[in-house]
This record gives C-alpha cells, sequence and structure tokens, in this order.
C-alpha cells in the first residue's frame, strides 16, 4: 500500500503539469491545487502516519525514483517552452510556474536527494543530473560531504543557527555549501591522486564533479535558450531559482535551532535523533518520498525512503515541512512558534 500512495501522490502532478504546460486551464490550476491545497487539507484531515514499507517494495521505490527523475527533466523543458511562449495568459503563466517550481523544490528535491544517497552509478548520477537541471548540482556534493558530516554543528552552512532569520540564512546557505562542497572534492581527489593538484589543475581538479556540474548548468541553460529564446532563459534562471529556494528552505526548517553538543576533544556529538525536526503527516510525506523523517535519514543516510521511520524520540514540528516552510517567510511569527521549541529541545526537557 504505501508504494502505491507514494507513486499517487508524486507522478499525479507530474501529468496534471505536464498537460497544463500544453492546454493550459484547468490542468494548471488542478496542478497548483494537487501541490498546495489538497496536500494541506488532506495533511489536516488524516491522522494516520503513513506505514513503513516492507524490504520487499524497495525495487519499486528505486523504479519510481527513476521515473520521476526522467519526468523532471521533461517538465523543465515542457515548462520552459510554455513559460515562454504565447499559448498561455498570465493568470495561467503564474499557475504553472507556482506548480511546476513546487514540484522541482519539493518531490524533485527529495527524489534527487533520494538518489545522491544511491550507491550504485546509474542512481547517483540519476540523482545528480536531477539538481544540474535547476542548477543546482553542487548540492549532491555539499549536501553528502559537508551536511551530513557537519549537520546541526556551526560548521555546516545548512543549518540553521538559533534565532536566525529565513533571509539571512538563504545567501548564507547557498554561498557556504557551494564553497565547502567544492573544498571537501577537491581534498577528497587530492587524497585519492596523492599529489597536491592545484584548484582547478592537475589530476584532483580534473575528477572534481563541480566540472560537471557548471557544465551542465551551461548545457541547461544552453537548452532554454533553444526553447524560449532569451524568455526561455529568464524563465529557466526564476524556475530554478524558486526550486533552489525550497531546498534551502527545508534544510533550514529541518535543523533550524537545533545543535549538537561539543565534547572534551573539541569534536561534536554523533548525530541523534534528537538534531533534526520531523513531520507525521501523510500527505505532504508521500509527496515528498518521506523526507520530513529527517532524523532516521540522517541516523540511515542509506536507508531507502518507503523504510524510514518516525522515532519516538525525534522533535517534531507543530504542522507539516511545506506549512512550516509557508511560515518561515514570515520571521516573526516562525521565532514565535519556533525558539521556545527548538530551546526546549537543546536543554533537553523534551
Amino acid at each position: 500500500m504505501p508504494m502505491i500512495l507514494f507513486s499517487l501522490a508524486t507522478l499525479t502532478p507530474v501529468a496534471l503539469i505536464a498537460l497544463g504546460a500544453v492546454m493550459g486551464a484547468p490542468f494548471v490550476w488542478l496542478a497548483l491545487g494537487w501541490m498546495t491545497v489538497l496536500t494541506a487539507t488532506l495533511d489536516a484531515l488524516v491522522r494516520r502516519v503513513l506505514p513503513t514499507s516492507r524490504g520487499e517494495e524497495f525495487p519499486a521505490a528505486d523504479a519510481l525514483s527513476v521515473v520521476l527523475a526522467l519526468g523532471q527533466f521533461g517538465l523543465v523543458a515542457l515548462t520552459v517552452r510554455a513559460l515562454a511562449g504565447d499559448g498561455l495568459d498570465w493568470g495561467e503563466r503564474i499557475a504553472l510556474f507556482l506548480a511546476a517550481g513546487l514540484f522541482l523544490g519539493q518531490v524533485g528535491n527529495a527524489n534527487a536527494h533520494e538518489l545522491i544517497h544511491r550507491s550504485g552509478r546509474f542512481l547517483h548520477g540519476l540523482g545528480v543530473l536531477a539538481y544540474v537541471s535547476v542548477l543546482f548540482g553542487h548540492h549532491a556534493s555539499a549536501h553528502v560531504l559537508i551536511h551530513h558530516v557537519r549537520a546541526a554543528t556551526p560548521g555546516d552552512p545548512n543549518s540553521a543557527r538559533p534565532g536566525e532569520g529565513l533571509y539571512r540564512f538563504l545567501p548564507r546557505a547557498w554561498a557556504g555549501s557551494f564553497r565547502e562542497g567544492f573544498l571537501a572534492e577537491r581534498a577528497r581527489r587530492r587524497r585519492r591522486a596523492g599529489q597536491g593538484a592545484g584548484q582547478w589543475t592537475g589530476q584532483g581538479a580534473i575528477g572534481n564533479p563541480y566540472v560537471l556540474y557548471l557544465t551542465g548548468a551551461a548545457l541547461v541553460v544552453a537548452g532554454a535558450a533553444g526553447l524560449g529564446g532569451w524568455r526561455g532563459v529568464v524563465w529557466l534562471l526564476l524556475l530554478a531559482g524558486y526550486a533552489q529556494m525550497q531546498i534551502l528552505m527545508a534544510d533550514y526548517v529541518q535543523h533550524y535551532g537545533l545543535a549538537r553538543e561539543v565534547r572534551a576533544d573539541g569534536r561534536p556529538e554523533p548525530v541523534a535523533m534528537r538534531h533534526s525536526w520531523n513531520s507525521a503527516h501523510p500527505a505532504s510525506s508521500a509527496l515528498m518520498l518521506n523526507a520530513p523523517r529527517h532524523s532516521d535519514h540522517h541516523a540511515h543516510p542509506s536507508r531507502p525512503y518507503p523504510a524510514l521511520t518516525l522515532p519516538p524520540d525525534a522533535p517534531l514540528l507543530p504542522h507539516s515541512l511545506p506549512v512550516m516552510a509557508v511560515i518561515a517567510l514570515f520571521p516573526p511569527l516562525w521565532r514565535r512558534i519556533m525558539d521556545p521549541r527548538a530551546a526546549r529541545w537543546r536543554a533537553g526537557r523534551i
């Protein structure tokens, strides 16, 4: 049953957005409604937690991830072409932009995130390309090499500090993750090469995936130009920026104000369940491939999404992850809700 729910929740918007890009109304409005009103309503009405899948369902999970990644590539092209063309009125354009951007930032990100944690070259590479399609390829390096090592510490660009507002966090997280991910990849390749290579020369840099990320981004921009000229490039940049903002907003919400203690040797304590915020809401969990079960993911990064659980000792958000992301847009309201909760978790009183 869970794989049916994951498939229905994630593939329906693919079809609606594709139809909306080709035909406009009513499909653009249905797609936007699926990503917003319907999901939020189901989260509010359905109290049953999404069950955990058994092991025999994991091959189906990989198959769904492949379909979603391939669908994402098609949706980026269809959406850019439709937005840059003359077939939609401005109301339809706005609805399509919002629906496609929400899909890329929520479903697409959750799926790409799942794939970059896979050990197989095909699945991992597909996840990298999914991030490249929204001009965010460096996240594939920074998330694995930096975030999973430094989460809930001051050294992690993607962990929001206590009291830090979203609009201060976003540029710090983007620039910090790009820089730290590059440095981590360069150091890893120097170790493998056994020599001190220059930043962009020598064996350590030739194999640096940042070359792929930047080259891939240039090809995606060129593809947008081919589909819609300069308008296609502008719409791609807006769409990618919107998706990237949501990816970073998810990091902001899921680690806000939580911190790992520093041990006597100066190293942070191991990542524990209490270092990530989680959500038990079933509709958004199905839509986002269990990404709101974030504590278990940090404890078991390679665990496939249907097997992720909600540990009883993990912090819970008061609302679903997408709703909390909307609240984060209003820093005073966000702090009023989240600062007391985060302080209690840091003090160990929950």
